[in-house]
């Protein structure tokens, strides 16, 4: 594995970790006792403050809940020095974000169910506004196929994944572009995350794309990074280009919008998402573009149609 790509593991490997931690109640238990009830608080300390939290009324269960926490605490945080140790060794370094990549990603983060949810429909994915916010949100729903509800769950993992911001920080770059795709496949292709070695055939047209070549792809992207473009215009080129060479044997589409997402949070200069209500006409002008016989429509609609601004 290269460093890149070993970095990029380790910094998904550390999201998770940090996740399962601030999900657990753990710390020092103390019991107060009120009107003759007794309730359970845990002292603990957060980015070296000592702060106190109420967990609920005593009882055994609880108490031992958050004995058996502060053990599984100890072992997240030595995995997570262990992370940073390789990540070290990596010469990997983390850099405090810009304000206005801080208000980027929080600017995602609000809209993330709303994004979510006009990529699934942009899939084809049989799934309502109310039932991916249910998903994203970690409840139940009982009218969708156990693959839908997954793919829905895969784009919010490489969503959070991709918001983190150690791996904001990171590069755009072909690393980044198959670990997402990893993430958006889990669970469907065992060669998820790596180049396709198969052809492919898209819907609606006879054209196929070329199978291809992981030194050109790399290639073609720093490319398009580099060209004297503004930042939007380099990001539609990066969407456009992911999305015709069908790099991935599936899910490129929801690849391509969380990969050029990076780019542009990355830079504070808000997101890009298909309008739910524009999928068709994006589809038949993603058609076009793949026959090439239009590229100059399609470049104007995503502009003027999907981009939201800070």
């Amino acid at each position: 594995m290269n460093n890149k790509l070993e970095i990029i593991e380790l910094l998904k490997n550390k999201q998770i970790l940090e996740k399962e931690l601030k999900m657990l109640v753990y710390g020092a238990a103390e019991v107060r006792e009120s009107n003759k009830k007794k309730y359970l608080y845990v002292h603990y300390r957060e980015g070296g403050i000592s702060l106190t939290k109420y967990v609920g009324e005593f009882s055994e269960e609880l108490f031992n809940l958050v004995l058996n926490n502060n053990i599984k605490v100890k072992e997240i945080k030595k995995q997570i020095k262990e992370i940073d140790k390789k990540l070290k060794l990596l010469n990997y370094t983390s850099y405090d974000l810009d304000e206005k990549i801080k208000r980027n990603i929080d600017f995602a983060k609000r809209h993330l169910v709303d994004t979510i949810y006009k990529q699934a429909i942009l899939e084809g994915i049989a799934t309502t506004f109310a039932d991916t916010e249910s998903i994203v949100e970690g409840g139940k729903v009982n009218n969708m196929s156990s693959d839908d509800i997954l793919k829905v769950i895969n784009l919010k993992h490489a969503w959070e994944f991709i918001l983190n911001e150690n791996v904001i920080l990171s590069d755009t770059n072909f690393s980044l572009l198959c670990q997402i795709n990893k993430m958006v496949e889990e669970g469907f292709y065992y060669s998820a995350g790596k180049i396709r070695n198969v052809p492919v055939s898209i819907g609606g047209t006879k054209w196929m794309p070329s199978m291809p070549i992981e030194t050109i792809i790399i290639e073609d992207l720093n490319a398009i990074i580099n060209k004297n473009l503004s930042y939007e215009d380099k990001a539609i080129e990066l969407l456009l280009y992911v999305m015709k060479k069908q790099i991935f044997i599936d899910g490129n589409k929801r690849t391509a919008i969380i990969f050029i997402n990076h780019y542009l949070i990355s830079k504070g200069k808000g997101i890009i998402v298909i309008p739910d209500n524009e999928t068709e006409t994006f589809k038949e002008l993603l058609i076009l573009f793949y026959e090439g016989k239009d590229t100059k429509n399609i470049k104007k609609f995503i502009k003027e149609k999907c981009f939201m601004k800070l």
